[in-house]
């Protein structure tokens, strides 16, 4: 009986085991190391994809309804970007860092004050300056460039999370933002043929090195969000990102705006655009806390490379722009690219997960993987068997 037993599962694993897994191997490698190891359609398709497409979509709308009030200040000759910065970080603060000041113990705003100040300032620095930088560029370079070199605040934002995140990427990911890029170049080939390239400007090479400082400085300041929302809490990164962004704005404010804000024609109209723009500002920096902890900051600016097409759809009927099928293709494109990079979710290589320097995943994370693939728990369990004999 005892023998009978033992000889089985020596039977399948010499006819069947071995044969399968030698044939098997090359192609788990291969999945193992684009991330779709044990990925069907049905695993891609969820809820929880969906739910991360939809809310990804309504950042890029409240970003697009900025891009709508900035656009009707311009024509009413009203451009004080540190004033429109100012009021969102002041309803940040209102309501916040008033939240901070209530909490008791080491949430309370003094005790993370006293321990965290300047990292929070470090934050709140690189959010302000990366928003007037972007704004400034506006002056000296073309929209193309200014969409084409924007994008350069993604593989920023994946060397910094690497690094200081231990965040690891598989094949596919890097295809996605591959995938997302080409949307974007589609939506500025787009723009060219429709004549919204503004030409060339007198100092264009400062106009692409703002974007390009404004694309590093966003980076960092999602680096510091996606680790403060993940580790400590929404409230504390928003109450501090008020209460810096305040000051800082406001200060800046003053130097470089006092004759601007002056100048302002104040009407019912103004007002109510000043308003649109604070509060699109403030549900997006109140909302994107919660996609980023959903996903990570990577995945949330690939989700708002959209939201220049939809500021050119309402571009088509408000301002009269001209249509263009590309602009159609470039955000299905750029939709088929973020939803690639978040059907295969990252890992974090831990200093304690024993990962290899190459950045593969620990050796147990990726047996385990490969054992639910196809059956390959019930051989490796035959294969175990008859190595115990």
């Amino acid at each position: 009986m005892t023998e009978q037993v033992r000889l089985r599962p020596h039977k399948v694993y010499q006819s069947e085991t071995m044969e399968g897994l030698e044939e098997d191997r090359p192609c788990a490698k291969w999945r193992l190391a684009c991330g779709l190891h044990s990925y069907n359609l049905r695993d891609v398709c969820t809820w929880s994809l969906l739910k991360t497409i939809v809310m990804g979509q309504v950042l890029s709308l409240l970003i697009c309804g900025t891009a709508v009030s900035c656009q009707y200040l311009a024509d009413a000759k009203v451009e004080t970007p540190m004033l429109q910065s100012f009021l969102n970080y002041a309803l940040l603060l209102l309501v916040y860092t008033t939240i901070l000041c209530f909490r008791k113990g080491e949430r309370n705003i003094i005790e993370i004050l006293k321990t965290k100040w300047w990292k929070y300032l470090v934050m709140g620095l690189a959010d302000v300056e990366a928003n007037y930088a972007v704004v400034k560029a506006y002056q000296f370079t073309t929209l193309t460039s200014i969409q084409l070199l924007d994008c350069f605040v993604i593989p920023v934002l994946m060397l910094l999370s690497w690094f200081l995140l231990k965040t690891r990427y598989r094949l596919v990911h890097f295809l996605a933002v591959a995938v997302c890029l080409l949307g974007v170049g589609a939506m500025v080939g787009a723009d060219i043929l429709a004549g919204r390239d503004q030409g060339s400007r007198s100092d264009v090479v400062l106009g692409d090195g703002l974007v390009l400082l404004s694309a590093v400085l966003y980076a960092v300041s999602n680096v510091c969000q996606e680790y403060t929302v993940k580790n400590l809490s929404r409230v504390e990164f928003l109450g501090m990102m008020g209460l810096f962004g305040t000051v800082i704005s406001g200060i800046q404010l003053v130097v470089l705006e006092s004759k601007a804000v002056a100048a302002i024609q104040w009407d019912l109209h103004i007002s109510m655009l000043f308003a649109l723009y604070a509060l699109c500002m403030y549900a997006l920096y109140s909302f994107m806390p919660v996609v980023v902890k959903m996903t990570s900051a990577t995945a949330v600016n690939l989700s708002m490379l959209t939201a220049d097409l939809f500021s050119l759809f309402c571009g088509i009927f408000l301002f009269h722009y001209i249509f263009s099928t590309l602009y159609i293709i470039s955000f299905v494109i750029i939709t088929m690219g973020f939803i690639m990079f978040n059907a295969v979710p990252t890992y974090s290589a831990l200093p304690d997960s024993g990962s290899s320097e190459n950045g593969d995943p620990p050796a147990d994370a990726t047996s385990s993987h490969l054992l639910s693939l196809n059956g390959e728990y019930q051989r490796t369990e035959t294969v175990t068997a008859v190595a115990a004999m």
